[in-house]
């Protein structure tokens, strides 16, 4: 069996764009088989996101619209309707853990996509444990954790986060749309948020965010927060400025 490289990089270009249908999207990959909590943090200042051990940064040559956020958790106030989410899962029963793959995982996760794929035609192909496992379990390190809800026993949806020494990245939620009167997806950032006061860590990252995307736009709620307003590379600063 061929060795795997402990790290490599590569740019994919015009490939099709995740947000756009008219358009095409560069992308930079970074395959790092360990990165430190420092090295993490270094990374997703400058815009990075992981998934497993693969990471990746949009360094598109025509368009800017992909703009990296992080939430200002030491600013930041719940708002009456935020807290009303907090009231609504009051009875559910929140856990932190190494994250894991089970039955459970893989039907929610599968259940998630199918609604998605009728709600906002996503793609959809059912997950199997090893992709699963890839994706958010194999590449954890020390740092890697998911946030368990869990309704009456049940598994009702799943926050897969990086906890850093001065950032929470949220990598990916899914949850059932059976228990959408909660709120599951907004109470996981609420919930993460919560997180970072008690342990005083002052910043969330949320990824991408484009203003007003049908997708992309719900970001906005979580004010207030910070955008990357350049694209530095490992040895300049990254600048991050207080949105308006």
């Amino acid at each position: 069996m061929q060795k795997i490289d402990e790290e490599f990089e590569f740019l994919e270009e015009d490939r099709d764009c995740s947000y756009y249908d008219d358009r095409l999207s560069d992308i930079r990959y970074k395959y790092l088989k360990y990165s430190s909590p420092k090295e993490q943090l270094s990374l997703l200042e400058r815009g990075w996101r992981r998934f497993g051990h693969m990471h990746f940064v949009p360094e598109c040559r025509s368009c800017n619209e992909c703009v990296s956020m992080r939430i200002l958790v030491n600013e930041f106030k719940f708002s009456k309707s935020q807290k009303r989410v907090f009231s609504k899962n009051i009875d559910t029963k929140v856990y932190i853990q190494s994250p894991t793959v089970s039955i459970e995982h893989l039907n929610l996760y599968d259940k998630y996509h199918k609604k998605m794929n009728e709600k906002k035609d996503w793609a959809y192909t059912p997950i199997s444990p090893e992709e699963y496992s890839r994706s958010f379990v194999e590449a954890k390190n020390v740092y890697g954790k998911e946030i368990l809800f869990m309704k009456e026993e049940q598994l009702i949806g799943v926050a897969l986060i990086d906890v850093l020494p001065d950032g929470i990245s949220s990598i990916y939620c899914y949850y059932d749309h059976d228990y959408e009167d909660l709120s599951i997806g907004k109470f996981s950032i609420l919930a993460q948020i919560k997180i970072a006061k008690e342990l005083n860590i002052p910043h969330i990252y949320l990824g991408y965010w484009i203003k007003d995307h049908f997708s992309m736009g719900y970001k906005e709620y979580y004010k207030p927060f910070e955008i990357l307003t350049n694209r530095p590379n490992a040895q300049e600063e990254a600048i991050w400025t207080k949105y308006q």
